[in-house]
């Protein structure tokens, strides 16, 4: 009710009151962008040094014709206007320009304003890059921001069209580029050079995470991360569930990756994977395969192929209860990954108590340690491969 009233107060007021919120807004994105992107990138590490040599450029045998081809078909939908503030160099900051918060100040242009045409383009390259799952659990997440307008009766700062698109580079079989997908629980990073990619920083989130009615009714999301992680750690003998449990109490937010975060140093924590049975191990894989089964199905199977190849080097770490009702996070960090699953305290919702972590308000991130989040390390090598050359 509070959020509704401040919503129609603030529509009452003279159109200066209003542009003086939306420079408040703006303001608050130009403080983050500043101090997120005050160090040059890194990368996840152990130690503030980049492990070296884990990401060759090499061939994947999986084509990304299919994206390129539906990424000219998006460019060509867009107006010159929106061409300025959509299409960026393949090495532009604006890659790390991410923020999951509803008033963040977004470029490109969002999937509300778009016309038909150019929604149909913009889903057709993310059908191309994205799994059937994928696709329908970005599609859910929208869907469920549109629920949440709907229970705070504030589609002003939430809906399902607050969604930006950005493409960086030139759509290219040799050239590196990608695409970011932009907004409040959905943020996908997605570089391409050649026949490999890699789709992270990804950000998938919601509040809340079941749709009871609305437009969305019955829409739920993240449901099976949570109970697979949940059904691997009580299936562990006593010792190995103790060794994976860093902490019993879980009483705020736990996601150490999110937006601004690019160089976080986090060393491997809870139980390793080379000390579970294979049966075990495949278990863990399985959660794995959960978040990386986001991708198209090619480029997934590289992608577990290269997160199995560091499976003695692959750590479960747990907060939180282990009960069907607790909350919790987890994170399954190797060298070539780290996935972070949280649930969080409420913010948006109305009628649910603060400060208390809540199943409905779930964050999960995926990243690629060493360097390589938005294909960094790949871009590095290939601009010395090209310098080399000339």
């Amino acid at each position: 009710m509070m959020r509704a009233f401040l919503l129609i107060t603030l529509l009452a007021l003279p159109v200066s009151a209003q542009q003086m919120t939306a420079d408040r807004a703006a303001r608050m994105s130009v403080d983050a962008e500043t101090k997120g992107l005050a160090e040059p990138f890194v990368g996840l590490t152990r130690n503030g040094t980049p492990e070296t040599g884990l990401f060759p450029i090499r061939a994947t045998g999986v084509s990304t014709a299919p994206m390129m081809k539906a990424a000219k078909a998006f460019i060509a939908t867009l107006s010159a206007e929106e061409k300025k503030k959509t299409l960026f160099a393949a090495d532009d900051p604006e890659w790390r320009k991410w923020m999951n918060q509803h008033f963040y100040v977004r470029q490109g242009v969002s999937f509300g304003s778009m016309s038909d045409k150019q929604r149909n383009a913009a889903n057709g390259l993310l059908k191309t890059a994205l799994s059937a799952k994928g696709l329908k659990l970005s599609h859910d997440i929208m869907h469920l921001n549109e629920t949440l307008a709907e229970l705070t009766n504030d589609h002003e700062q939430y809906g399902d069209g607050r969604y930006f698109v950005t493409v960086m580079g030139t759509p290219s079989m040799k050239e590196p580029w990608g695409f970011q997908i932009d907004g409040h629980h959905l943020v996908i990073n997605y570089f391409v050079l050649g026949d490999q990619v890699v789709m992270t920083p990804t950000f998938m989130g919601s509040e809340p995470n079941v749709a009871l009615a609305g437009k969305y009714a019955g829409t739920r999301v993240l449901e099976t991360e949570e109970t697979a992680a949940l059904t691997f750690i009580n299936s562990l003998p006593e010792a190995a569930r103790a060794k994976a449990i860093i902490q019993v109490s879980k009483t705020g937010n736990n996601n150490l990756t999110e937006a601004w975060h690019d160089n976080v140093v986090l060393d491997y924590a809870g139980l390793p994977a080379r000390e579970l049975t294979a049966g075990q191990q495949k278990q863990l894989m399985d959660v794995v395969g959960l978040y990386i089964g986001n991708m198209d199905a090619g480029h997934a199977k590289v992608r577990m192929d290269e997160v199995r190849s560091k499976l003695n080097d692959t750590y479960f770490a747990w907060i939180g209860g282990t009960a069907p009702d607790s909350v919790f996070y987890y994170r399954i960090h190797s060298p070539v990954i780290l996935i972070e699953f949280d649930h969080q305290n409420p913010v948006a919702m109305p009628g649910v108590p603060r400060g208390i972590p809540q199943k409905a308000h779930v964050h999960t991130v995926v990243r690629t340690p060493n360097g390589n989040d938005y294909g960094k390390d790949l871009l590095r090598q290939h601009y010395a491969e090209s310098h080399s050359s000339n």
